[in-house]
């Protein structure tokens, strides 16, 4: 562990120890759990982007597409294909 220093307001540091002694758990703890809650919900999209990326996918499946479907077609194999060939394991060369 590293120990670290913060400034808190009194409230915040009330409402802190109101929640450590309810839960029984040391105050650094509760602070360590709710840093972890706090970022796994920093890191989801807010509604406002995920209706912007929506939006920008809807309009990008409105457009007619720019190549033929046998020239996409003939990519998507060869990428396939190319990915086939660098997942495969041999053997290793044993010199004698």
């Amino acid at each position: 562990m590293i120990k670290v220093t913060f400034t808190f307001d009194v409230a915040t540091v009330d409402q802190l120890r109101r929640t450590a002694a309810r839960v029984r758990k040391p105050q650094s703890r509760v602070v360590r759990e709710a840093i972890h809650e706090y970022a796994a919900k920093a890191e989801r999209l807010t509604d406002d982007e995920r209706r912007r990326m929506l939006a920008v996918l809807d309009r990008t499946m409105q457009r007619p597409p720019s190549r033929p479907a046998a020239e996409i077609g003939a990519e998507l194999r060869e990428i396939r294909a190319a990915r086939r060939r660098w997942g495969v394991r041999r053997a290793p060369v044993r010199s004698r």
